[in-house]
């Protein structure tokens, strides 16, 4: 089978779509959603929004061309007993955050029907597809996604999602320490934390992907790596 070569930094990058996967982090109404939980909390999700477009672009040429794509998600249910996310030192935080009325709030609710845990309409997932529940940051810790990988002979990460500086760039750097090569979408990735700054935290992950943990590339240059693929 053909590789796909993605023109990426630090370096051009040969992918084996046999051995490649999507992740999706946490595209969920809560975090990214217009009247979501951090919507409500006053917090600026415009980055978010902005994503949508290309990330649905990439996740239906991944699965034109067969590339599994796993979403992660994150417990947004604070009262459940399992919901470990909040019980952590900063639990506090994140439980203000998820509250409806904290923070000064842009006045928007959620479509009828549509609860903080959900996750996007145009990254959701299809049929079939694997969604894994984790509570905490990385996507490896106490959660099956490695066990699934390596079933699957999983040695390339396509990561997508948000946010870039915290959960994102939490399951690069545990996958980095499992040995996965790491290709982050720099436009499929959101971060709404020092978005004013004048060197975003964004940026800055962006920067330590490129320089100690993978590569780092556009939508556009990963969907023309498996466009030219198919044309062979």
């Amino acid at each position: 089978m053909p590789g796909m070569r993605v023109g990426a930094r630090p370096s051009p990058l040969l992918l084996d779509p046999r051995e490649t996967a999507v992740i999706v982090v946490d595209m969920q109404q809560g975090f990214f959603g217009l009247g979501g939980a951090w919507d409500r909390a006053g917090v600026d999700v415009a980055g978010a929004q902005a994503i949508l477009r290309p990330l649905a672009r990439t996740l239906a040429a991944a699965r034109r061309v067969g590339l599994p794509i796993l979403y992660l998600t994150a417990d947004f249910a604070p009262s459940s007993g399992n919901a470990r996310l909040w019980d952590t030192a900063r639990g506090e935080h994140w439980m203000a955050l998820a509250s409806t009325g904290g923070g000064a709030t842009h006045g928007r609710l959620p479509p009828p029907g549509v609860q903080d845990g959900d996750i996007l309409p145009e990254a959701a997932p299809e049929p079939g597809e694997t969604v894994i529940l984790k509570r905490r940051f990385s996507g490896f810790f106490e959660t099956p996604l490695h066990a699934i990988l390596k079933e699957h002979g999983i040695g390339t990460l396509v990561l997508v999602g948000g946010t870039t500086s915290v959960c994102v760039e939490s399951t690069v750097r545990d996958a980095y320490f499992r040995d996965y090569r790491c290709l982050l979408l720099a436009d499929c990735t959101t971060e709404p934390i020092g978005h004013d700054l004048p060197h975003t935290s964004h940026e800055a992950t962006l920067r330590m992907v490129e320089v100690l943990f993978g590569w780092v590339t556009t939508s556009e240059r990963f969907i023309h790596g498996l466009t030219a693929r198919v044309q062979r």
